[in-house]
This record gives C-alpha cells, structure tokens and sequence, in this order.
C-alpha cells in the first residue's frame, strides 16, 4: 500500500516541479552557517535533487520519427533558431552548482562513512545526470567541481572540455554512486539504488558507445570499451534475478479487458502502485491528496499522434514485417491495420479492442479514433498513460505510479550492446528480447531473422539482427523518452526523410463512412495528401512530403545544440558548435 510512503513523500513534495500538483509548503532555504550539522542534514538537501528524475509526461517523443505533433517541429525542418539566453539554450549551471555546494561542505557533518556516503552517492548520481543531459545536447563543456562565485573568474570563463573527459568524470560519479547506495529492498522506496544507478550507467556507457561508433568518433575510452562496459553493468543488473518482465494485472491498473485482448504491457504503465513490482527497479510515487499528475488526462488527448511509419513498424503476430506476412490485412481502416500484429498495437493505439474507459463495471470504447488535430493530428492517439478510471482523467487527479527505470530498457540495453559487440547469440535474445515477446505472447526472435522487405533507411546498411532489435526498443519504449536520443546516437537523421513520419492514417472510402460527414477533405474537414497512389491524412498543411529541412547531412548540425549567443558573447573561449552561426 501507498500510504506507507506518506512521510517520505512529505519530505520532497514542497519542491517538485510544477507538472505535480501538492498543497505542502515548500522547505525552508538552506542556511550555509548552520546546516552542516547531522546527517538528516544531508538526506534533507539530497531530497531537493529527486525532481530531476524522469516524470510522468505524454510527450516524451514528441520530436520524433514516431510522433507527430499539432504544431510542426522547428527542428525537425531545420528551421531553428540560435537562442540568446542560456536558459532559452539550457546551458544552466544551477542543478550542477547544487550538487558541487553539497559535495564541497557535507565533510563537516559527523556520522559513519557508510551513513554519510549513502546521501554522497545520490547527490554524485544527480550531477552525473544532469552532464549527460548536456554532453548528449552540447558534446563538450565546461567541468565544474566547486560551487563556483562571482570572483571565480577563470573557471568561469574558461573554455569547454572534451566530451570523453566529461563521461570519464559521470562514470566515476556514477560508480560512486553504485558503491555506496543500498541493495535492493534496502533502500526508502522511491530513493536511489545501486541498481538505479547500474540502470543509468548502462544507458549512458550504450549512448555514448553507439554515438563514437556512428559518429566515427575515437579517443578513450573507445567505442567497443563503452558498449562491452553497457553490456557487463547490464548484465549484473539481470543477474541478481531481482527483476522479471511483468504482465501488467488489469486489478492494478482498473482495467476490464475484452476476451482475447489482453493488456499485460499496457496495464503496466498505469498501475496504481509500482513499489512491489518486479519490471520496477525505481519508481516515482504519487499519492492522492499528497502529490498528483496529469498524465493520464492527457494521454490520447493532447494533439499528438503516432505516425504511419511507427504504426507500420510493428511485425504481424507471427513474427514477419508486414511486408513478408500473409498475415497482413492492410489499412483501410484502424480496426483492420492492427489485426493480427504484435498485440503491443492494440495496447498503443486507440481501438475497439481496448476499453478507452470502464464505469460501473463496463467498458466503454470510442465508435472512431479522433482525428482533431488538438486531441490526435494523425487519427492514431497513443493511449499507452490512458487509465480507464474516470476519476484519473480529472485534472491534477491522477496517481498511478511512474517508471523511472525499467528492467525491459535494461534488457534492451544488453542485447543492443552484445549484437554491436558480434557477440549476441540465441541464448543472448532468449534473455531479453524474447522476455520482452513473451508477455505479449509474440514469436521468439532468431539470430537469422528474414530482412524486412520494405526496411526503414538510416542512411547505412545493418544486419537485420541489429535491426530487429532496433525495432523491439522502438515499439517496447515507445513515448517513454528515448527515440530522438537514439536516432542521434545512431547518426539516423535520414530517417526524417521518409515520407510517413509526417503522414497520419489512410483515408478511405471505409473510414469515411466510418466517420461524421466533413470530417476529411474539403474546404473545412481535415487536410488530405496522395503519397503512392494512396490517400492519408496530412497533419501539415503548409508542408510538402520532401521539405529540404526534413533531410540530414552527414555532418547535420542538428546531432548538437547550439549555444547560447549571449554566453559566447560574455565567455570569449566558448566557441559554437559546428554548423550553427
């Protein structure tokens, strides 16, 4: 039960960021003087940084190849703007400044090594976060130790550093981290653990293996050095047999399945309660009445919606791609498109087939997916954060659980790692991917899985081994956060190119009579576009299907952030990154 993290909610619900909604006061500021008296001390201080953990949001991949957005994405049509500001950058020091303010004065607090050290380690695993954030965004910049003054002018003005001294300094912060933070089951539930802190290690070591890879980057450590690194954390995480993949109970999730449909995986992202649950290795804890959300108002509602290239991705449930399956029923309509494919489509998209809300005991479907552009611009709303309870669609009402890590992401990591490394055998995708498959009920993935006949084109040729398990992350993590960052990492930006990422469904004489009547087409209905003597809804008007901006260079400059103008301007040793003047 929940309630019995009351207190440790308590203690950290002043200070959350303002998507959560709480009515406690926020803690009083610190008073450098006279803090650094007792260890409670520093758990107090540590609290402050947990906000900066993942929570709960339905546009995590909003600019993406899966999803497309009301309002077009300036990035992803090459149409941004250098910001002037650092905070319109997110070249901020104030999170970095923090954990260095703590790092340098928690030595005067008395206690054990082992009792001081716990609140070490999570105030190092926040700084190491908070610089992957800005290696993945900006490559190199500057290293801070101390919490710098006005009249520390030549660290405060000195130049960046490079990305590999960077990630030497996050993995030994994260190290740290691992070394001291509790055993599983040994922490306060909702706090840091060593195995968190592996989770972030593992993704961060696969990132930036994969972005030297792609990137052709070389320097120490190496590509292969990260990746065997991401493989061997990961590998330690799935040998403490702590974590299992969860068939979501429809109890927990208040969920009223119809027959032959189960919803195992998306039952899981909207349980009540993620402390005992085995796929959980860190949850974010909301309480009703103490500290709520609004994920589930917005989820399928908030004029986001999956693209065609996404929902095309997803294999036939016998384990073939579309094109290669006699399984296949096309698209002329949504009910049609998801039949007979990986269940996972059923659980994601709004659909007959998935109770859109259960009241008194019944379920509740919508007679059509929405087409408006303010609740789904592509006539494909992703439901996965959609609760049938009423009561979690009322505003700032909704408490289930949020994942923080997951042990599917820590499977995907290990066989991702193992197939860059040639080293990803049957027994290899038997422990991940095809735990993964299992819950769902769809076929084991082999070694020698058939080519897709119609493969996405990242710009480079990869085994369809590699692809597969491509595939499998982009579906299993689908808005959880991770897509741009892979793409990037990947260098895959001519991914954008592909025509579908900007198309919604497909517009048929079925789906018109399905719907009001001008609804599609005409001077009023939603816009219209023919791509392959096939007609699909268009969520940008004023757009064509091969915009120059949607197309990537080998040396695009959007792989990096720009800096801030204003931060060159005051820091004459700040030099902008490649391709943006």
């Amino acid at each position: 039960m929940k309630f019995k993290n009351l207190l440790y909610i308590l203690g950290f619900a002043g200070i959350v960021a303002s998507c959560e909604v709480t009515d406690i006061d926020p803690l009083d500021a610190v008073t450098d003087a006279t803090y650094w008296s007792s260890v409670s001390d520093l758990q107090l201080y540590a609290n402050s940084f947990y906000t900066n953990l993942s929570e709960p949001a339905v546009d995590k991949d909003n600019t993406s190849d899966n999803c497309i957005t009301t309002n077009y994405s300036a990035f992803l049509f090459n149409e941004s703007t250098i910001p002037s500001t650092a905070s319109g950058a997110g070249w901020t020091w104030t999170n970095i400044r923090a954990c260095n303010f703590f790092l340098n004065r928690y030595q005067q607090v008395k206690g054990s090594e082992s009792e001081i050290n716990v609140y070490v380690a999570e105030v190092r695993f926040f700084r190491a976060l908070d610089y992957f954030g800005k290696i993945k965004k900006f490559g190199d910049v500057p290293w801070y130790e101390k919490d710098l003054q006005t009249t520390d002018t030549e660290e405060l003005y000195k130049a960046r550093d490079s990305r590999d001294f960077i990630l030497g300094k996050i993995i030994e912060d994260l190290e740290f981290a691992i070394n001291w933070l509790p055993e599983y089951g040994k922490a306060i539930e909702g706090r840091l653990t060593k195995d968190a802190a592996r989770t972030q290690l593992a993704r961060v070591c696969l990132h930036e293996g994969t972005f030297k890879k792609y990137h052709n980057l070389t320097g120490s450590p190496t590509s292969n050095d990260l990746l065997r690194k991401a493989a061997d954390v990961a590998e330690v995480i799935m040998n403490t047999k702590n974590y299992s993949i969860v068939k979501g109970t429809d109890a927990g999730a208040g969920q009223k399945p119809f027959e032959g449909y189960p919803l195992y995986y998306c039952n899981q992202f909207v349980q009540e309660d993620l402390i005992a649950n085995k796929e959980c290795i860190l949850p974010r804890i909301y309480q009703d009445g103490i500290l709520t959300h609004q994920t589930g108002r917005q989820a399928g509602g908030s004029g986001t919606g999956l693209s065609k290239d996404f929902i095309e991705s997803f294999l036939c449930d016998d384990g073939l791609p579309i094109g290669s399956s006699s399984r296949y029923q096309g698209d002329d309509y949504i009910e049609t498109e998801i039949k007979n494919r990986d269940p996972r489509l059923y659980q994601i998209v709004d659909n007959k087939n998935r109770p859109y809300l259960v009241m008194n005991g019944e379920q509740q479907v919508n007679p059509y997916t929405n087409v408006d552009p303010s609740a789904a611009v592509t006539g494909y709303p992703c439901v996965k954060f959609r609760s049938p309870l009423p009561v979690q669609a009322e505003a700032r009402k909704t408490t289930f659980d949020w994942f923080v890590y997951r042990y599917a992401e820590v499977l995907l990591i290990y066989a991702e790692a193992k197939a860059e490394l040639g080293e990803c055998t049957q027994q290899v995708l038997d422990l991940t991917i095809n735990q993964l498959r299992d819950r769902v009920d769809m076929p084991h993935l082999t070694i020698n899985p058939i080519a897709d006949p119609n493969p996405i084109d990242y710009g480079y040729t990869i085994s369809p081994l590699l692809y597969e398990i491509r595939r499998e992350r982009r579906i299993e993590l689908i808005t959880e956060g991770f897509r741009l960052d892979d793409v990037k990492r990947w260098k895959a930006g001519k991914l954008f190119e592909n025509p579908k990422t900007m198309l919604g469904i497909r517009v048929t004489d079925k789906v018109i009579s399905v719907y009001p009547a001008g609804v599609f087409g005409g001077e009023n209905g939603r816009p219209l576009i023919e791509y392959n003597g096939k007609t699909y809804l268009r969520p940008y008007l004023g757009k064509s299907l091969t915009e120059a901006g949607r197309k990537w260079s080998d040396t695009d400059k959007r792989y990096l952030d720009p800096l801030p103008t204003g931060e060159i301007l005051l820091n004459p040793n700040l030099t902008q990154n490649p391709g943006w003047k």
